[in-house]
């Protein structure tokens, strides 16, 4: 359990768990390790100390009974045409901060927690807090990790040809896709751990990331996000091999 927390009632963790993934169907209410999916992320929202209130979107009633259950609200439904395949994120976020302005609860900022990845704790939330409070002028925050394919290595094809991605800006010298990885800049890819922002940006600019994003680099597992059946392989391996990984689940109802 943390210690010496410090509640910041100013923000509000959202936690998006649609009914309808294809690729690992029903993952967020799957068991992982004896609790499903979502437990997890409800877990290590709660634990942080950083919320004022711990909230799911979804539309489906099975998922909200589950999220109930491991201690999070879920005030209203999403409507069916935001948890679609191509649903943007910026729709479901504006509709849960909408839903809960209209109920008289106003927050300065937001986080998003997705149930992908249930190995990152209240610790991993705190740290991420504590960096983009103390900066006070990033619009938000984003979770990063150092890319192991660099996009110098990658390429489009345009009918019968190709071109790199990426390519050296000094010319003459060695073209970026043929050389050694250590001698590329470093490059950092998103992962789904979390995001924190301010509720002003997708309200009045229609963006969650806004113009200035701050990284946040996760350590370890803290950026393992699950979408597929062989990542959910690796998930219960990881869960046996490193134990305590996963953040301690209570059930509340």
């Amino acid at each position: 359990m943390a210690q010496d927390r410090e509640p910041a009632s100013t923000c509000v963790a959202l936690i998006p768990a649609r009914a309808g993934s294809k690729r690992l169907v029903g993952k967020n209410v799957r068991p992982l390790a004896g609790y499903p999916l979502i437990a997890y992320t409800i877990a290590a929202a709660l634990d942080s100390g950083v919320f004022g209130a711990v909230v799911v979107s979804t539309e489906s009633e099975e998922i909200a009974t589950v999220a109930e259950r491991y201690g999070a609200e879920v005030p209203f439904r999403r409507p069916a045409a935001m948890a679609a395949d191509r649903s943007p994120d910026i729709e479901w976020v504006r509709h849960a901060l909408l839903e809960l302005e209209a109920s008289g609860r106003r927050w300065d900022c937001f986080a998003i927690l997705r149930p992908t990845s249930p190995f990152r704790s209240g610790d991993t939330i705190r740290r991420a807090w504590l960096q983009f409070s103390a900066d006070g002028r990033a619009d938000s925050l984003r979770a990063v990790q150092l890319c192991r394919e660099h996009p110098a290595k990658q390429w489009i094809i345009e009918g019968d040809r190709m071109r790199p991605v990426m390519t050296n800006p000094v010319s003459g010298d060695t073209p970026w896709h043929s050389s050694p990885y250590q001698t590329l800049p470093p490059v950092y890819v998103q992962n789904a751990s979390l995001e924190i922002g301010r509720t002003s940006v997708p309200l009045t600019k229609g963006t969650i990331a806004g113009d200035e994003v701050m990284p946040f680099l996760t350590e370890g597992v803290e950026g393992f996000d699950i979408n597929t059946p062989d990542d959910w392989t690796l998930a219960e391996r990881v869960a046996i091999d490193e134990a305590g990984s996963l953040p301690s689940v209570r059930i509340i109802l």
